[in-house]
């Protein structure tokens, strides 16, 4: 693989990422219900983490002398995040959504991860290692709250 296909992975990375974060915030500011508290804490915690993500893949990217992305019109042009309808949604459409979308770029991911090994991005290798455990973590903490 070369060095070009780690850095448009870590553009799409990147607006994945950044689409996650605005959508989990948006949960965690809309969440309702008797599930209200744990999630609405759970929701901030991972956006919080989710945003030190992004700063890390925008980083990768400069290291590799590539401008990182930085537009809602490119991430939503590069990421496979869906952005969640704008009508009223319950804790349980929540939790499926992030349920998927965690589990989704997680996968994702190993296969970017495959490709950043195979071009020797030591960075970009060690930020994809980080990003599957957390988002299989993710995954597993939000679906632990189904009803």
């Amino acid at each position: 693989m070369s060095n070009n296909n780690v850095i448009e992975s870590l553009k799409k990375t990147l607006a994945e990422e950044y689409t996650l974060q605005i959508k989990t915030q948006n949960f965690h500011w809309n969440v309702e219900g008797p599930l209200f508290f744990s999630l609405h804490k759970l929701f901030e915690e991972q956006y919080g983490e989710i945003s030190e993500f992004v700063d890390s893949a925008a980083e990768t990217l400069r290291a590799m002398k590539s401008r990182a992305p930085g537009s809602f019109t490119e991430f939503k042009t590069l990421s496979s995040i869906q952005e969640p309808p704008s009508e009223k949604l319950n804790a349980n459409q929540m939790i499926e959504m992030l349920t998927q979308d965690h589990t989704a770029v997680a996968t994702a991911f190993k296969a970017r991860l495959e490709e950043a090994e195979e071009a020797g991005e030591i960075n970009a290798v060690t930020l994809y290692e980080d990003l599957i455990t957390f988002h299989e973590k993710a995954a597993w903490m939000i679906r632990s709250h189904r009803s």
